[in-house]
């Protein structure tokens, strides 16, 4: 892979943090280094002594005073060593990446922690990005990812999707414009190919849809033939409601074209922001660079009490803890289409959500769902999301509404189907009056 053809004039441009690869020789120096070159605070100042968490499960998590020095101190830009190792073991134990063993290669697989998988992919468009480019994109997709890239100036080309997620044939179709032969030409004589292709596999935020082992593998060719880089945002990977879970496109990546993006967010806590990228090294370096001139690094004492929580569990005690979580919200995801199947037969149709959080409907007979979400919907005392939010171009009508089974009780969700039947026909008659 020739990874110079994906980056940007502004990526090519960053040269590492003398004082970031000080931290990173530092922490790998044994302890009787004398340093006098670091400008780190002592953490003899710092207010914090040492702290004990209460898990769920009634075990706990202690901090102490020495680790307690570490979690408060800076650390390397790439992730604390103990956190990195462990995630790399688990992206080995679940994906099995073709890239793994490929050391000294282009196509190395490598790990980054990141803060939250959102900062991860913000970091990894602002890589790859030049104003005019042209970036194929799941449609419907995630807003904030829409956020990252929309002021990016690139053409974004939307790619339909059904609930089982992409669809091949339709991002064919778009290709087809382009011969093949292109890809290998330099990025000034074909500056409208689409070099990057963006897709959520599992649980899509809003459509709740699942790629299909097929679909991968299709898509995964396709990204051959045309060579694409492929960004696979799977934040719902462990929420998906089938067993055995699909396998990702990272662990059918034989050529080094697949950034992955994996979040904790769902899993552990929202609030600790901790995600992690997955990738080629030659790319992750790039990502590595920005995060040295923008955020430094991730919490330290979120990644501290991650690896604790991490090895205290070990890899049986995580996957233990997914199912946990993933058959929570399967029961959540039921509750919903019990009360939608009550109250919007015949109002509204939907796809059954394969993983994550959401249920993604279209209002029969309602051409456009924005003004009675965000005025109407408020006298009803109930809140969605209008279809427009969730397309490059939020200024089309759209007929759809996405609603989160995540935080509702059976008792809210319920009552908030009913008030939306209401505001339906609420729609539908005023329409008829004219």
């Amino acid at each position: 892979m020739n990874y110079s053809r994906f980056l940007n004039a502004v990526s090519l441009a960053r040269r590492p943090s003398p004082i970031r690869e000080l931290t990173e020789i530092l922490q790998r120096s044994p302890p009787t280094m004398i340093s006098l070159a670091s400008g780190m605070p002592n953490t003899e100042m710092f207010p914090f002594q040492e702290a004990t968490f209460k898990l769920m499960d009634g075990t706990s998590l202690t901090v102490d005073k020495t680790l307690m020095k570490k979690a408060l101190q800076y650390s390397a830009t790439q992730g604390l060593p103990d956190l990195i190792e462990w995630l790399k073991k688990l992206q080995v134990a679940e994906h099995n990446p073709p890239t793994y063993n490929c050391h000294g290669e282009d196509k190395e697989m490598d790990l980054l922690v990141t803060t939250g998988s959102q900062d991860g992919l913000c970091k990894t468009f602002e890589m790859l990005i030049n104003p005019g480019d042209s970036i194929l994109m799941e449609s419907p997709t995630y807003p904030g990812t829409l956020a990252v890239v929309k002021p990016l100036g690139c053409n974004i080309l939307d790619v339909d999707s059904d609930g089982d997620g992409m669809k091949p044939g339709h991002l064919r179709e778009i290709l087809s414009r382009w011969n093949p032969s292109d890809v290998s030409k330099p990025r000034e004589e074909v500056p409208d190919i689409p070099r990057i292709l963006c897709l959520i596999p599992n649980g899509g935020n809003p459509t709740g849809a699942g790629l299909t082992m097929e679909r991968r593998k299709e898509i995964y060719e396709i990204a051959r033939k045309y060579n694409l880089l492929i960004i696979e945002d799977d934040p719902y990977y462990y929420l998906q409601f089938s067993k055995p879970r699909l396998p990702s496109l990272l662990s059918l990546d034989e050529d080094g074209r697949v950034i992955r993006s994996d979040s904790f967010s769902k899993i552990l806590s929202s609030g600790l922001r901790l995600g992690f990228i997955t990738g080629p090294k030659k790319l992750l370096e790039r990502v590595k660079l920005h995060m040295q001139a923008s955020i430094l690094h991730t919490s330290s004492l979120s990644q501290i009490l991650a690896i604790k929580l991490l090895d205290q569990w070990g890899l049986d005690g995580f996957r233990n803890h997914v199912d946990e979580v993933s058959q929570f919200y399967l029961e959540r995801r039921n509750i919903l289409l019990a009360a939608a199947e009550k109250w919007l037969t015949g109002l509204a149709e939907w796809n059954n959500p394969r993983g994550g959080m959401f249920l993604w409907m279209k209002l029969l007979g309602i051409d456009d769902t924005y003004k009675m979400i965000k005025e109407r919907a408020m006298e009803k005392e109930v809140l969605f999301v209008p279809g427009r939010d969730f397309f490059s171009d939020s200024t089309k009508k759209s007929s759809y509404v996405r609603a989160a089974f995540s935080l509702s009780t059976p008792e809210q969700m319920d009552e908030g189907m009913r008030r939306l039947a209401e505001l339906i026909k609420d729609e539908l008659q005023a329409e008829k009056d004219g």
